[in-house]
């Protein structure tokens, strides 16, 4: 059964000039782009993005990040597209991450990470609403 997740390619990775690497990695792997499109976020933006990190330590820090540059959210599509995004990206600090993993071969740090992916349907549902319109998703 077609499952469809969320990724951001992240600022650090666009500054970085990887977005195509990046979206080339993910096709390879067998997703459909169903949509995506270039953006900037306000820190506000950012702040209601991530509001279930907010009481963390990281939270400012995080949407400063995500405000500093363009950014590529996208809706995903395939098989098990969670979990198989989740292992495609590799963990979140790429010092851990395993060889041909995005975050391996593209992230900075645990904090430009170039990738973020949803974690579960129900916060795949929560970040595709966020980004992006019922007529965009068709």
């Amino acid at each position: 059964m077609l499952q469809r997740t969320f990724s951001i390619v992240k600022p650090d990775a666009v500054r970085n000039g990887h977005t195509a690497s990046i979206l080339a990695e993910i096709e390879k792997a067998g997703f459909k782009i169903v949509s995506i499109k270039r953006m900037s976020l306000t820190e506000e933006q950012a702040q209601g993005f991530y509001a279930v990190h907010a009481a963390r330590p990281f939270f400012g820090a995080l949407t400063q990040f995500m405000a500093s540059g363009a950014i590529f959210p996208m809706v995903l599509e395939k098989e098990n597209a969670i979990a198989d995004l989740r292992k495609l990206m590799g963990a979140t600090n790429p010092a851990n991450a395993e060889e041909g993993t995005i975050r391996k071969k593209f992230a900075e740090s645990i904090e430009a990470n170039a990738i973020h992916g949803s974690d579960a349907e129900d916060t795949a549902a929560f970040e595709i609403g966020y980004f992006f319109a019922g007529y965009e998703l068709k």
